[in-house]
């Protein structure tokens, strides 16, 4: 039997089509429902879907004033605010393509962007990072004036189409601009089902801002696809008081970044949410002590998926579909999902590269500008994700790592996660990351990282570590550091140990 998950493809979207439209499918029926609340200790903000689908469709009115045009770029330099999303499915109802983007980005890499891009225009909150521009620039105050204009109508049209742009994190050494099509918010319907379990009574919170793309999927495009609420932490809300906003704004799902988890964890022994029913995790590989600790302290069952820029999340675990010990869970109902090696895909439990097939309808039109890029992603008719996993007989499968993480000890391929999970239960220890560095020019050794209360003694690391892995996917040093480097998602930055290892060896 080979590594192929396909169990019939997922329904078409409807055509002609507009996502902002299918976002908003649920305004005019639940009109005085709360759509989003922006929730902190001291209150929360809130919008009904009247008011949402309101100033959305206002501010696309004051777009097309503005002199843009269908089909034209505009670049997104807005910070943690509800300005982002509704600017944002404002120029998808107008037809216009939005780039959103992080707030924490410097002057330096905007630039490169509106040097590949050439963006019609510019949304802006003078306080992010942007360099000055030819085109047109929006700012804030003009954008919030938009909210009052009469509705534009949505611009609907073939399902196929270029709806907006994301960048990749760049972790490849390049971030990319990657193309999506209106109907990749159809896709996330297989989401729904394979992952949140989501339902319109649902009140589901994430914790990151609103500028993020997990949190505009996820925390807010979701959600209001099937008429539930949104509910954000306000701008500076501190990580420890989460669970109790949870329980106070009743939330019944979570999602955040396993980092978040493990702050929490960190800041509340107990945690006592009656509503919740489950937690959603994505962004990097979920440890199995925060998975333990999480349902431990009273925070119930986590639900990992694992996805890339290039097509969301297409591999996860559910209510009612838990993924096996070890696993991420299976690929969602309606993708078709393979494990490749040089010859196709692979035996069921041989590692391979994952792979989703071309005709899924979440997955990207391409990179912008950069056809041959995009073709090099493909095998055939299969995408290549870059990420080492197997599949079993049941669908499970099961990380390895990036490619470009796996390691080479002595000629054998060793996965990080496996290393990682066999140490991170050590006491004294908090976090752990390891990678293969160079020690000299032709020799590399595993050297663990780890973070913790303080330095611990490196030759009993070392004799666990004999205890419970191979010879060959032993580290052979251990690292104390006050943190691991991370990206501003929170991803892990594996090049970043090796940097801090290569410091170390450099010569005074």
């Amino acid at each position: 039997m080979l590594s192929v998950f396909d169990h019939g493809a997922f329904p078409p979207p409807p055509a002609p089509f507009n996502m902002a439209a299918h976002v908003l499918a649920h305004a005019d029926r639940l009109a005085d429902k709360i759509a989003l609340s922006i929730v902190s200790p001291s209150g929360a903000e809130r919008w009904s879907y009247a008011r949402l689908q309101a100033a959305i469709r206002g501010t696309a009115t004051g777009l097309l004033q503005n002199g843009f045009a269908p089909n034209d770029i505009l670049l997104m330099r807005l910070g943690n605010s509800v300005d982002f999303p509704i600017a944002y499915l404002a120029a998808i109802t107008a037809g216009m393509v939005p780039v959103p983007t992080s707030s924490q980005l410097t002057e330096r890499e905007v630039a490169k962007m509106v040097a590949e891009l050439s963006p019609a225009g510019i949304l802006r909150d003078p306080a992010v990072a942007c360099p000055d521009v030819a085109c047109k620039v929006i700012g804030t105050e003009a954008l919030r004036q938009m909210h009052d204009l009469p509705p534009a109508d949505f611009a609907m049209g073939d399902p196929d189409r270029l709806g907006y742009i994301v960048y990749t994190s760049g972790t490849s050494g390049k971030a990319r601009a990657v193309m999506h099509a209106h109907r990749a918010i159809w896709a996330r319907g297989m989401m729904h089902h394979g992952w949140y379990g989501l339902g319109e009574g649902d009140r589901l919170m994430h914790a990151g801002a609103f500028n993020w793309t997990y949190t505009l999927g996820t925390g807010l495009m979701d959600p209001w696809s099937v008429g539930a609420t949104a509910l954000i932490p306000a701008e500076g809300v501190d990580t420890g008081v989460l669970p109790l906003l949870m329980k106070r704004y009743e939330a019944t799902i979570f999602a955040a970044a396993p980092g978040v988890y493990r702050k929490i964890l960190k800041d509340n022994e107990t945690i006592d949410l009656p509503k919740l029913r489950h937690g959603l995790t994505a962004g990097e590989k979920l440890s199995d002590q925060i998975r333990t600790q999480w349902r431990d302290a009273g925070g119930g069952e986590l639900y990992e998926a694992f996805g890339m820029s290039e097509c969301s999340t297409f591999v996860s675990a559910a209510p009612g579909s838990p993924a096996a010990p070890g696993a991420l869970g299976k690929p969602q109902e309606g993708r078709r999902v393979a494990i490749l090696g040089p010859d196709g895909p692979v035996p069921l439990n041989e590692e391979g590269v994952i792979a989703i097939h071309r005709s899924d309808p979440g997955l990207m039109l391409g990179y912008y500008g950069a056809p041959e890029d995009t073709q090099a992603k493909f095998d055939g008719d299969w995408f290549l994700t870059g990420d080492h996993g197997r599949m079993d007989e049941n669908g499970q499968i099961t990380y390895m790592a990036r490619a470009d993480d796996m390691m080479n000890a002595g000629g054998y391929r060793v996965s990080p996660l496996e290393v990682e999970a066999a140490l991170n239960d050590i006491p004294g220890i908090t976090e752990i990351g390891v990678i293969d560095c160079a020690v000299k020019a032709d020799a590399r050794l595993i050297i663990a990282f780890y973070t913790g209360p303080a330095p611990l003694d490196e030759a009993a690391l070392l004799a666990v570590a004999a205890e419970r892995l191979a010879r060959y996917k032993q580290p052979r040093a251990f690292v104390h550091l006050p943190e691991l480097p991370r990206n501003p998602n929170g991803k892990l930055l594996r090049r970043g140990l090796r940097d801090i290892w290569d410091a170390r060896k450099a010569p005074a």
